[in-house]
């Protein structure tokens, strides 16, 4: 047995990164829903210190953490505190044992960094191996896994029943065994945020954010806003993309041609953005969980990219839309229910098309 704690940083050669991060004075910061790292060690004992941003102390829609060990959630928390250590794994004997840190919540709320890991093993901490395919997900509140823990679909939004684990992306790379990286805004869309009146909510655009490493009120370190930073896109380079945007633009064009017309010419100028920073990467554009009025514009999209590029890489997949029998989340949002449903058709579709 190990007598004294050896402490990592959770650098590259340590773990393995999920998801969009950004490494700064030695701490590795989480915005986007899914973001995190995975590890291994044989020993008895292991600690994770996390730091919070300065939303931790305002109580309001706070980050929320799930740490698995051997599969198992064994911390699920919002950080509420600046700096909070987890021992997360104790055992009279050694053991090998899998850890895998979470970011459960989005990122406009609040972000989080993990400072530092300290294990009792011999051989010390190593990255979890890279599964054998990656995916991108471009999404909003579906996406994020919105309310999925509160299943009141008259209750409103909360970071504490947000988990992206339990969302159709997270699950279809599961069922996959892809790797992913999630790029999740609730209530953000291609012309407008979700809106309850007739006009643009234009602070809620995905595109304006796509080449960021987040968007968030919550600053890294107390300084920096991770929509200032922008993103290596060679640190993760997706085998597909997945873009699941529209749901929010509904709410403004409605049944307004002019208005849907327009959303398709912004997504096809967003095709442009996403295709420029993935060269190669095959695109499939989805929509319909929440309603499938805008689909096909969606495919008018990408009939429209691939005639004005050349770019045959790309497609398009209508989800079915959620049934009241399987329930609602928080802001009627899809169920687990609806999302187990949801990554079945996407999972199938993507061996179909990727031959996986």
């Amino acid at each position: 047995m190990t007598e004294h704690a050896q402490v990592f940083k959770p650098a590259e050669t340590h773990v393995k990164l999920t998801g969009r991060t950004h490494y700064s004075n030695d701490v590795l910061w989480l915005a986007l829903s899914g973001s995190g790292i995975e590890f291994s060690f044989y020993g008895t004992k292991a600690e994770i210190t996390l730091k919070a941003d300065n939303i931790a102390l305002t109580g309001n829609n706070l980050a929320r953490i799930g740490i698995c060990v051997n599969g198992v959630r064994v911390i699920d928390d919002q950080l509420d505190t600046l700096l909070r250590t987890y021992t997360i794994f104790e055992s009279e004997t050694e053991q090998e044992v899998r850890v895998k840190v979470t970011k459960l919540s989005e990122a406009a709320m609040s972000t989080a960094g993990i400072q530092e890991i300290a294990v009792h093993a011999a051989d010390g901490i190593k990255p979890a191996p890279a599964k054998v395919h990656k995916i991108e997900f471009i999404g909003d509140s579906i996406t994020c896994g919105y309310g999925v823990d509160d299943e009141d679909g008259l209750h409103s939004f909360s970071t504490a029943t947000e988990d992206v684990t339990k969302s159709y992306a997270y699950l279809t790379a599961r069922h996959l065994d892809a790797d992913y990286s999630m790029v999740s805004y609730s209530g953000y869309g291609i012309i407008t945020g979700y809106t309850e009146t007739d006009q643009r909510l234009l602070t809620h655009l995905l595109p304006d954010y796509y080449e960021r490493v987040g968007k968030s009120e919550g600053k890294f370190d107390g300084v920096l806003l991770p929509q200032d930073i922008r993103w290596d896109f060679n640190r993760f380079v997706p085998d597909l993309i997945v873009i699941n945007l529209g749901t929010n633009d509904d709410s403004y064009t409605r049944d307004d041609t002019g208005k849907q017309t327009e959303y398709a010419g912004e997504y096809a100028e967003f095709l442009k953005m996403v295709r420029r920073n993935n060269p190669r990467t095959p695109i499939l554009c989805t929509l319909g969980i929440m309603g499938d009025r805008l689909y096909p514009y969606v495919e008018q999209a990408v009939k429209g990219y691939m005639q004005e590029t050349g770019d045959s890489n790309i497609s398009a997949m209508k989800f079915d839309v959620q049934e009241a029998a399987d329930g609602y989340a928080s802001d009627s949002h899809p169920s687990q229910a609806t999302h187990s449903k949801a990554a079945r058709k996407l999972t199938a579709h993507i061996k179909g098309l990727m031959d996986w």
